[in-house]
């Protein structure tokens, strides 16, 4: 089982600014890099302060140019908020620019916030996304593409400069059988548990799996991703410290994910969760790290491939790196040894 390490990019103090915020991003992308992470995820989001970012392709490049051989994955990119006649030009000259280490992660969006301010509510997100998909894979793939659909129509175009390599797809899926027909179309999967119990996940791995299995030979490479809140602390203290961060997260989270979506000059409003701190707590993979290993041994042994660790809670900077050292030195070498005994 491989890790993936989430810029999480959740910015509770406003003031802090761009600039320290996103160069605190990239140090973490650099630090992952150089700890054996296997690949680095960037979101997508805009106009408020939780998974902010509002263009992942230019942080891939920038992380690229840094950094030697980690994967750099788009967790995800919102194809409804773009025009794919762009976005797939866009898109090949990041791969390009990232010597073709770009993992296209794809979404319809998830805060109707955020979605109805830039013109497409979540109502028609779906549907959008389905055509903006075809239509991204059609100029990536073809010359002189035309098109007559919902949302798309246009004479035939090329996109330029021509992709240097068929670049690797992942599809945000939640729902089980989503799941088996995305990956029996060719794509990565990558899905959440959030409060759902172990025997949901287990659907969803067989889900995929039968998926991959229709694929044939060319899913033989396909990969099912499961995205957690996850901090490795030093000691019970400091996960429970951790653990009220993540609970104070889940106000500003929840307003804009499931609640009314109250923001104010970019700043999403913190509202009461009626979910106690002990109960989330229970719910996230806060805890020091031979607990860790206990509890993604669970994942490990379901078949999932990569964890992906969003752990950017409110924390310090120091406090962050700090979580990735232990991580990297105490967590990540059992799953290498689990990896090797399976080869063998």
């Amino acid at each position: 089982m491989e890790f993936n390490q989430f810029l999480t990019s959740y910015m509770p103090d406003t003031t802090v600014g761009g600039k320290a915020h996103f160069d605190n991003l990239v140090a973490q992308a650099v630090h992952a890099d150089r700890l054996g992470f296997k690949s680095v995820s960037l979101p997508e989001h805009h106009l408020i302060n939780i998974l902010l970012m509002p263009s992942p392709l230019q942080m891939a490049v920038k992380i690229a140019t840094l950094t030697q051989r980690i994967e750099i994955v788009t967790a995800v990119a919102v194809l409804p908020l773009h025009d794919m006649r762009i976005f797939a030009g866009e898109l090949t000259q990041a791969d390009i620019l990232c010597d073709g280490r770009l993992v296209l992660g794809i979404g319809r969006g998830a805060f109707a916030y955020e979605m109805a301010r830039l013109g497409t509510p979540l109502e028609t997100s779906r549907d959008k996304l389905n055509e903006s998909l075809e239509v991204l894979q059609a100029l990536l793939a073809e010359e002189e593409v035309s098109w007559d659909g919902q949302f798309y129509q246009f004479e035939p175009i090329t996109i330029m400069p021509r992709p240097m390599r068929p670049i690797p797809m992942m599809l945000a899926v939640m729902d089980v059988e989503g799941i088996y027909h995305c990956a029996k179309r060719g794509f990565h999967i990558q899905t959440t548990v959030l409060h759902a119990t172990h025997e949901v996940l287990l659907e969803r791995v067989s889900s995929f799996l039968r998926g991959k299995e229709a694929c044939g030979d060319e899913g033989r490479d396909l990969t099912l991703s499961l995205q957690r809140i996850a901090y490795c602390a030093r000691d019970e203290a400091d996960a429970q410290e951790k653990i009220t961060m993540a609970y104070e997260y889940y106000k500003r989270f929840d307003n804009v994910f499931t609640g009314p979506g109250i923001v104010s000059h970019g700043a999403i409003e913190p509202l009461p969760r009626e979910q106690t701190i002990e109960e989330l707590g229970q719910n996230l993979l806060i805890c020091p790290p031979n607990e860790m290993v206990d509890r993604l041994g669970l994942y490990d042994e379901a078949g999932i491939d990569e964890v992906i660790l969003s752990n950017g809670i409110g924390q310090s900077q120091d406090d962050m790196l700090e979580n990735m050292d232990r991580f990297a030195t105490e967590v990540m070498p059992h799953f290498a040894e689990s990896d090797a005994q399976a080869v063998a």
